[in-house]
């Protein structure tokens, strides 16, 4: 398993994900090795890429995103994710998501 993977284009998002978590991982594209076999892949809904895509690969995913796109934090849970949060949340919990 490869813990926590974020899904991310952020290269600031990358790098505090990878400082708070030991051993996670960042991906630039749903094309990245390390997402089949994450346990948990954190979304970043600003990417671009289709919450139902990550879905699709296997592993639960958390989705975050900006506070005012409530429908696009909406459509993330309706695709399948397991939570979606907003931005400033996210690195807050983070320690509690993957536990």
């Amino acid at each position: 398993m490869s813990g926590l993977v974020v899904l991310t284009k952020n290269l600031m998002d990358g790098s505090r994900v990878e400082l708070a978590v030991p051993g996670a991982s960042v991906a630039r594209s749903l094309t990245d090795v390390a997402l089949p076999t994450a346990d948990l892949i954190l979304l970043d809904l600003s990417s671009g890429i289709a919450p139902a895509d990550v879905v699709a690969i296997g592993p639960p995913v958390v989705a975050y995103g900006p506070h005012v796109d409530v429908a696009g934090l909406d459509a993330a849970v309706a695709a399948g994710c397991r939570e979606a949060l907003p931005r400033s949340q996210v690195f807050q919990r983070l320690p509690n998501l993957i536990l």
